[in-house]
């Protein structure tokens, strides 16, 4: 075995790019809005839930027009980028949404496996290639103190009906070899991972073929509320629409009262050379679940179809929301999450790293989908997906179409529908309580002090920080 890497040689020839959209099966982009149109449904953003949108409104009434309309091109934002470890979760995670809608959670439980039930099912139909596994969701103690969490988690798990198991320290190592890992609770059933930009090509081409049109290099520069309907004008054409759905999650087009409620949070995740048999023999992980750590700046852990491990979670904030800061695309940004990786697989001290990336998410109060109503609401904007989302959107689509066309159904009564995640401060009080925050997340485990209160603080103002992001 070659001598041991340190985190400066291991991404010398990293891409600074999506591993995902790295793919020589991109499909070629949609030619730009280049004219005056008409439409009866506009959808601004082609990540997932645009296109989860999309589908839902053409399938339920399939001479419905449909347009969308995208910045770049397809699943650039959030959608080309996360881990993609599927969860039921419609609200970022059973404990987020105990801890949010507590008398509600019967039935955001239901919903939630429903989705992921139609979410395969809409996968199988279109048959959509993404590299789809079912090995389930994994979350790891990272040491002794981190079992009482997983313990606690596995009550809600149980309570809910999911199927789920405890690991001790010896079951734990043997589905996956860390040092770190002291025990596991392991969801089997409606969890696993996906390639997110192939699937996000698939839902496009299905899309396409269910007669939506797409224009990609289209951004909104502008909207005007015409009373009803909404005019919204991009660089080369403009779209008259009937109704108008923004699908920006963070890059929260359209208004800027979104970031009121909406702040664009970096995420940084790493992606390994393809392992070598014996490294995977050493490593285990055959069942190949999603994995979550639970560290209070946790990181997160799947494999890729090629057998490559990603590996994420150090956050970041830039000043005013800055959605691609040049500062967050070089390395030394990347070297403490490399660092982190070796120490959780101290035996992969040799492997380098082919891909790093970062990119926002939208950090709410409630860290899972809400609405925005504007003009009327003949204009709706659904987001705030902050990790869960590669499932989550399909969901946070369709209610937010229900609530666009004023359709009837239980979901658009719900507290989460009904309701606004709490107002974050502006700048520069954004910036400045980000960088504590930040701060202390990366610090908080290994030096405690003032940064136990702190985070309690923010937790406390409604951030709940320490929950997973991906």
């Amino acid at each position: 075995m070659s001598s041991p890497l340190n985190a400066k040689q291991a991404l010398l020839k990293a891409k600074f790019f999506p591993y995902w959209l790295d793919n020589k099966a991109a499909p070629e982009p949609e030619q730009a809005l280049t004219e005056d149109i008409q439409c009866d449904l506009l959808i601004v953003g082609a990540g997932f839930t645009g296109l989860w949108a999309a589908i839902h409104a053409k399938e339920a009434n399939p001479e419905r027009d449909v347009v969308i309309i995208e910045a770049q091109s397809i699943a650039i934002g959030a959608s080309g980028r996360p881990a993609a470890i599927l969860s039921a979760s419609v609200m970022h995670g059973l404990a987020n949404a105990a801890h949010l809608f507590p008398d509600e959670m019967d039935e955001l439980e239901r919903l939630g496996k429903e989705n992921m039930d139609g979410f395969k099912e809409a996968i199988e139909r279109y048959n959509i290639d993404c590299d789809i596994e079912w090995g389930g969701e994994l979350t790891v103690a990272v040491g002794e103190e981190g079992l009482a969490d997983i313990a606690s988690e596995y009550k809600l798990y149980k309570k809910f009906g999911h199927d789920a198991y405890l690991l001790d320290k010896a079951a734990i190592n043997n589905e996956i070899n860390s040092p770190l890992f002291h025990g596991g609770l392991w969801s089997k059933s409606r969890s696993g991972t996906v390639h997110p930009a192939k699937l996000a090509w698939g839902l496009k081409k299905a899309a396409k073929e269910l007669g939506v049109r797409i224009f990609e290099n289209s951004p909104l520069v502008n909207s005007t509320h015409l009373k009803p309907g909404v005019l919204v004008i991009t660089p080369q054409g403009t779209v008259k629409a009937n109704k108008v759905l923004l699908a920006t999650n963070a890059f929260a087009a359209g208004s800027n009262k979104i970031t009121r409620r909406v702040s664009a949070i970096r995420d940084r995740i790493v992606v390994t050379e393809p392992l070598t048999a014996g490294q995977l023999n050493e490593l285990g992980w055959q069942n190949r679940q999603g994995i979550y750590d639970t560290r209070t700046q946790l990181n997160y852990m799947r494999l890729t179809a090629d057998n490559r491990i990603l590996f994420g979670g150090r956050l970041g904030y830039f000043f005013n929301n800055d959605t691609d800061p040049k500062a967050d695309k070089t390395a030394d940004n990347f070297y403490p999450l490399v660092e982190k990786f070796y120490n959780t697989f101290p035996y992969l001290k040799d492997i380098k790293f082919s891909h790093a990336w970062s990119g926002p998410i939208a950090l709410t109060t409630r860290m899972a989908v809400h609405y925005q109503h504007y003009y009327q609401g003949d204009m709706i904007y659904a987001g705030g997906y902050s990790g869960f989302g590669v499932t989550a959107t399909r969901f946070g689509a369709r209610v937010g179409l229900a609530i666009l066309d004023k359709t009837d159904i239980a979901e658009t009564k719900l507290t989460f529908a009904t309701s606004l995640p709490g107002y974050i401060p502006p700048e520069p009080f954004r910036w400045i309580g980000a960088k504590i925050t930040m701060y202390a997340l990366d610090t908080l485990d290994e030096k405690g002090g003032w940064r136990k209160p702190w985070i309690k603080m923010v937790e406390k103002m409604g951030f709940p920080v320490t929950q997973n992001e991906q």
